[in-house]
């Protein structure tokens, strides 16, 4: 399978890189986690008539802002929206006039679905609440034979070590600095995200949703992996374009 790194800021775009959102293309299906800009690219890929489903881990904007793109797309086999509960609700609230164009008025059919009454029954994947700001989840897949984990906007909490235990690929955040913490505000550093997956077993360590008003450059990111390399060694910072084979 092949991982497209899309978008790899949080918080807003820079010259580093679009807000987030991630591609996973298997042989049996797409599967893109978040709607930052970063979606802009999705058209680049999809051919042919292979599902396509999008997972959302939360509501904050950088992780919804590329809603307002999706009229440029249509995907014959159309999308499935997953994501918390509210979705149809929050979603509902932007994709309409005067925002945007509404859901009815796309290129293609779109579905909007609560994760927690509905999952793609296709899929082998499950779900759990992370600790943030407000509600949030992470998700964790097989696919291939391969499980690959996306939790992003968290603090550090059992159920992200519970996705992550024993993952191919862990995609998860590094919004703050080396060293840094808010309780208030619950995000990941590189050495805590790097202890998740150690204390996980994950065999891969992908970071990304770098806060973008504290990542100022990617040779700033490079350097924060440095001290997380300490402690685990197989990791990366993966630049919006990016695609990693698993």
């Amino acid at each position: 399978m092949k991982i497209r790194f899309l978008g790899t800021n949080g918080w807003y775009a820079t010259d580093t890189g679009n807000t987030l959102s991630i591609m996973i293309e298997t042989d049996k299906e797409y599967i893109i986690l978040d709607a930052g800009n970063g979606i802009q690219r999705i058209d680049r890929y999809i051919t042919g008539q292979k599902p396509v489903y999008l997972f959302l881990s939360h509501f904050h904007l950088d992780h919804i802002e590329g809603f307002h793109m999706m009229v440029k797309f249509k995907f014959g086999q159309g999308m499935d929206i997953f994501g918390p509960p509210g979705i149809k609700k929050y979603l509902g609230m932007i994709m309409r006039q005067p925002f945007t164009v509404p859901f009815a008025r796309l290129k293609m059919r779109t579905t909007v679905n609560d994760i927690t009454r509905v999952k793609p029954p296709r899929l082998e994947m499950e779900y759990k609440e992370l600790l943030h700001a407000s509600v949030c989840y992470g998700y964790r897949f097989r696919l291939e034979d391969k499980i690959v984990v996306f939790c992003t906007d968290t603090g550090v909490c059992p159920n992200l070590i519970s996705l992550a235990r024993g993952a191919d690929m862990l995609i998860t955040e590094c919004a703050f600095k080396p060293g840094m913490k808010d309780k208030k505000w619950p995000h990941l550093n590189p050495e805590s995200a790097a202890r998740v997956a150690k204390k996980a077993g994950a065999k891969q360590l992908a970071l990304v949703h770098f806060d973008a008003l504290l990542y100022r450059s990617l040779s700033e990111r490079t350097a924060a992996l440095r001290g997380a390399k300490r402690v685990f060694k197989k990791i990366t910072a993966p630049r919006d374009g990016q695609t990693i084979t698993l």
